[in-house]
């Protein structure tokens, strides 16, 4: 592991330059990727998050040498039966899936019957590492939780996803609501990964749009309070803050660790948190 990225932040930040609102065109993304890892913050950065449908229509090949070893995360926006086919075409590539994610129910919906249509297709995604299930913040939360909780205590490598952002208000849980599946999730050992609207580390007003968006380290310093005890009032605390200070406070004694819980996210740019990552100091990279 690199000495300029900590432990705390290995692998905090997915590439998802494809998708909205960066909406990449996938060669360049491959192309970018390759710089990524290549960096001085490669440790920074987890596997490049391509959709299932265009993995099913071939657009990978010919974009990558068999050997170098590409790695993506397949985001199954073919539904959870498609999941097995994606996968299917990524060994002939060279490609390697480290995960596979997928939303399992709509919101207001029950996502349990999502889940068991998921959990009937696990074994068929051989070799993957995580199997992420995107929850709906809404009704059926917390059963959810512990059904997947209950399946990754059989030994299946099932895991939790959310969403913290989209294109309107409502896609925006509240610092309560995120600090409510933060310490659920702590509860029952169960790690997350969270999407969309994490782009900076600091909660702020995004002008453009008139959304509050959470930051990325005010969810660091928050799951960090909640893998230490704190309750849920404390949790949504950290949440709102938006001085950088306090949380700074809250992770600069960490960051030798590993990070507790929360594998990380998804991100249309790795150059926005790297550059708050830097400017907060919280890197050791090159200087010009």
């Amino acid at each position: 592991m690199s000495t300029q990225v900590p432990a705390l932040l290995d692998g905090l930040v997915d590439d998802a330059a494809v998708f909205p609102p960066g909406s990449a065109a996938l060669p360049d993304a491959v192309v970018a990727h390759r710089r990524h890892r290549a960096a001085w913050y490669a440790d920074l950065v987890g596997p490049l998050l391509v959709p299932a449908s265009t993995v099913t229509a071939g657009e990978l090949t010919g974009l990558v040498d068999p050997a170098e070893g590409f790695v993506v995360g397949v985001i199954g926006d073919t539904g959870v039966e498609g999941l097995p086919f994606a996968l299917s075409f990524l060994p002939p590539d060279g490609v390697t899936a480290r995960q596979v994610e997928v939303a399992v129910a709509k919101r207001g919906e029950d996502p349990l019957p999502g889940i068991a249509a998921l959990l009937r297709v696990v074994d068929k995604l051989a070799g993957v590492e995580a199997v992420y299930a995107e929850i709906p913040l809404t009704f059926g939360l917390m059963g959810a939780l512990d059904r997947l909780a209950a399946i990754r205590a059989e030994g299946l490598p099932i895991a939790a996803k959310f969403r913290t952002g989209g294109l309107a208000a409502e896609l925006f849980p509240t610092p309560i609501e995120l600090a409510a599946v933060i310490c659920g999730c702590r509860d029952r050992a169960l790690p997350f990964k969270l999407t969309a609207g994490l782009h900076n580390a600091v909660r702020h007003l995004e002008p453009e749009t008139g959304l509050v968006h959470h930051g990325f380290v005010n969810v660091l310093a928050a799951t960090l309070a909640a893998a230490q005890g704190a309750g849920l009032a404390e949790v949504a605390e950290l949440l709102t803050v938006t001085d950088p200070r306090p949380l700074l406070e809250a992770v600069e004694g960490r960051l030798g660790g590993p990070r507790p819980l929360w594998v990380g996210y998804g991100s249309c740019s790795i150059g926005e948190p790297l550059a708050d990552l830097d400017r907060l100091g919280l890197l050791d990279g090159p200087r010009t």
